[in-house]
């Protein structure tokens, strides 16, 4: 297997650390990502690769320009962009630039950061960007995308995630897949992350299981151009068809566009 520059975002705990060291395993250069120092350079050291760090708190767009502009002054090249990091459960909250907290995190960051790499992306060509979602999904309402009115941290997160799903599938209507690939997935069905621990559910599917969906899609040979997919695991699935819908894809671009001006 051709050894790979992957990018990790939230690669400090749960499924983004097991990715993590699993393509150290494979050999792979490893450009981890996490909002805290201490936590990211003791991952880091664990790993028996190359591996470089970078800091910054997705709740933050200013933050993630930041990231993005390390990124580019010091990475040649990304052959993999892994948009992992993600939140769940709590209370309405607002993010630094005043978006309701899992919209900031989970979908609004990744979309600043995956437009912001596209070109070295490209460069890097053959690369791929992979979405970490979820099977829980739902529709964003545009009159009421910060849910003020109808609040539920479930519908935060299930919207937030759809929204990651719809961003890729028009990105790779977009993108050459001759140069850059996107599939999304849901990893695995409530693993044993803090998330999940934290949150009071009982885990069903392993970290393993999960770890290696994301890995196959992120390094697999046999996926070179494959690209437009949700994946249920390991398995080609449909999203809802919320995400499918150009005239959607259309507007949450725009609508995206415009909140991280």
């Amino acid at each position: 297997m051709k050894t790979k520059t992957i990018l990790i975002t939230g690669a400090t705990d749960g499924l983004g650390r097991g990715i993590a060291e699993e393509l150290a395993r494979q050999g792979h250069t490893l450009l981890l990502h996490g909002r805290n120092r201490p936590r990211l350079d003791a991952v880091a050291a664990t790993l028996d690769t190359t591996v470089r760090t970078y800091l910054a708190d997705l709740a933050s767009l200013g933050e993630v320009r930041y990231l993005t502009e390390q990124l580019l002054r010091t990475e040649d090249r990304i052959d993999v962009l892994i948009a992992n990091a993600g939140i769940g459960g709590g209370p309405h909250q607002e993010s630094v630039d005043g978006h309701e907290l899992h919209f900031a995190v989970n979908y609004l960051s990744h979309f600043l950061l995956v437009t912001g790499l596209l070109d070295r992306l490209r460069a890097s060509a053959p690369a791929r960007i992979v979405f970490v979602s979820s099977l829980s999904q739902e529709p964003i309402d545009f009159d009421d995308v910060m849910l003020t009115h109808r609040y539920g941290s479930v519908r935060a997160y299930s919207q937030s995630k759809l929204a990651q799903i719809a961003l890729g599938l028009r990105l790779a209507g977009q993108l050459d897949p001759a140069e850059v690939t996107v599939t999304s997935l849901h990893p695995a069905t409530l693993m044993p992350t803090k998330m999940v621990v934290e949150g009071g559910a009982m885990p069903l599917d392993s970290l393993e299981r999960g770890v290696a969906a994301t890995t196959r899609l992120a390094a697999d040979p046999e996926l070179e151009g494959v690209t437009g997919v949700f994946y249920d695991r390991e398995h080609p699935s449909s999203p809802h068809p919320w995400a499918t819908d150009p005239e959607v894809q259309a507007r949450l671009w725009r609508l995206s566009k415009q909140l991280t001006q």
